[in-house]
């Protein structure tokens, strides 16, 4: 027998017993999954930051450091899960530190199928050496093997699996990895189920699962229905949600999708088109949300300190995204303005609840039955604790303006000087941004138009967020929000 092949039946023998366990065999169980962890990380190293969901690109790893390792399967594949602390050089020389969710495969071949980029090489040394070791959500082996411990609620030492009241899970689904870009890992169960893998973990329960779990107990229709969850208690912190599993639609349509269908057909017909009757219903279900939100959960009143702190945070984002791209320079002074119209007296006692957080059209689903909407975890690079603060309701709907704004950019692509795609460009924009919001009121939101200063300062700090973001992740999108910038500096 190899040495490989010794330490493999040695993990089959005593990893399924709980990493706490008191008894000789979890002792060896512990040692092995510690082995196998450190033969791994030379190989995370080289391949994290190619991630799409990893957020320190272009910042080096100064130290990376095992918080978490549990093993969820053990032989020929194995499965083991892991929790990571990455350090690296943040923004002016600092140290920034994250946590992140990894499951990682382990077999003596490739799984065939799975693309180059989920492949992070062959282990060397440790319990498995020579195996190939590799993302798990690209095996829908090892995925199904997930959901059965979701199906039955199991527990392993720190990681624990829990189900909602109802009817029970399928534990035989294969899993395969969704292909949309987005900042976490998704699985999808056939036409049955959605996990979605939270990568980067911060301690406390993440707002998708609460707000989720929140508006399905209250009989929402407008989200996919919270089917299990799975959390990993951290020494000293509350536990932390590491994924979500939800119904999947498989009749839906992806709202972005929708739009852009529409905006392309604008180059042939320049007619307005019915997406606006989309965008009214789209108002609707989010007042909708909103509605249902404010009833279960807190809400309160900004007081003239807290108004002045909204908006004294927005300027130190500004400050901080203008460090980060020059370009912002020149609105500096204009977006201070909106900025600081906040704190006029007549905004004083501000409502304030639980949003999304994070709204766009990508965020929302049209079923055959209506608008449903997704993903409530809030913007992925907010800390947690700031994500789960009541904010205004109208946050949500301008996030959701500036998506129209995206959304019709596209009729621009390769022709970003053409006067005439540009005027029906903006037209389209205008026309779903208005109905959107008259839909918004008439599902019961604040009339968007009765507070022009709260709603140019939301949308001004959501385009500020985008800039950076685009300049880090997608330089050539990074004059869609600056063109946002600078209509808005304009109107101040």
């Amino acid at each position: 027998m190899s040495e490989t092949s010794r330490s493999q039946a040695h993990l089959r023998q005593d990893a399924p017993r709980p990493l706490g366990a008191r008894d000789a065999g979890a002792r060896r169980t512990t040692a092995g999954v510690s082995e196998l962890v450190q033969a791994a990380l030379p190989l995370i190293i080289g391949w994290l930051p190619s991630q799409r969901w990893y957020a320190g690109k272009g910042r080096a790893i100064t130290r990376i450091t095992p918080v978490v390792g549990t093993p969820l399967q053990v032989g020929d594949p194995a499965l083991l899960h892991l929790l990571l602390q990455v350090e690296y050089a943040g923004d002016g020389g600092s140290s920034q530190r994250d946590i992140y969710q990894l499951l990682l495969g382990i077999r003596s071949q490739e799984p065939p199928g799975i693309g180059p980029g989920a492949v992070l090489g062959r282990l060397s040394g440790g319990p498995y050496d020579g195996a190939a070791l590799y993302d798990a959500v690209h095996d829908p082996e090892l995925t199904g093997r997930l959901l059965e411990h979701l199906a039955t609620g199991d527990r392993f030492g720190a990681l624990s699996f829990r189900r909602t009241p109802g009817p029970g899970l399928p534990g035989n689904l294969p899993g395969r990895a969704s292909t949309a870009e987005q900042s976490n890992s998704s699985v999808i169960y056939g036409t049955a189920f959605i996990l979605k893998l939270f990568r980067r973990i911060s301690p406390g329960t993440n707002p998708d699962l609460e707000l989720t779990l929140a508006l399905s107990r209250a009989g929402s229709t407008r989200i996919p229905r919270v089917a299990a969850w799975f959390e990993s208690r951290m020494e000293g912190a509350e536990p932390a949600t590491l994924g979500l599993l939800q119904r999947y639609l498989p009749d839906a349509e992806d709202g972005w999708e929708l739009a852009l269908d529409q905006v392309g057909r604008l180059k042939g017909d320049p007619s307005p088109g019915n997406f606006a009757i989309e965008a009214h219903r789209l108002g609707r279900a989010t007042a909708e949300v909103h509605r249902v939100l404010a009833r279960t959960m807190p809400v309160a009143r900004l007081d003239r300190t807290q108004t002045h702190q909204l908006a004294a945070a927005m300027t130190e984002r500004l400050d901080q995204a203008v460090a980060a791209v020059p370009g912002l320079t020149r609105y500096r002074s204009a977006l201070r303005a909106a900025f600081q119209a906040l704190t006029a007296d007549h905004l004083d006692g501000l409502p304030v609840q639980r949003i999304h957080g994070d709204l766009h059209l990508g965020q929302a689903m049209r079923t055959p039955h209506g608008w449903v909407l997704l993903d409530f975890e809030g913007e992925p690079a907010k800390p947690l604790a700031e994500r789960r603060l009541p904010q205004p309701a109208l946050r949500d709907v301008a996030a959701m303006l500036r998506s129209f704004d995206y959304a019709a950019a596209h009729l621009l692509a390769g022709t970003p000087s053409d006067p005439e795609l540009a005027h029906l460009a903006a037209s389209w924009a205008g026309r779903n941004r208005t109905a959107y919001c008259a839909g918004y009121a008439a599902g019961g939101g604040m009339e968007p138009s009765s507070a022009p200063e709260l709603m140019r300062a939301l949308e001004i700090d959501k385009a500020v967020y985008e800039v950076v973001y685009e300049a880090r992740h997608r330089p050539s999108w990074l004059p869609i929000p600056l063109a946002a910038i600078n209509r808005l500096a304009l109107t101040v």
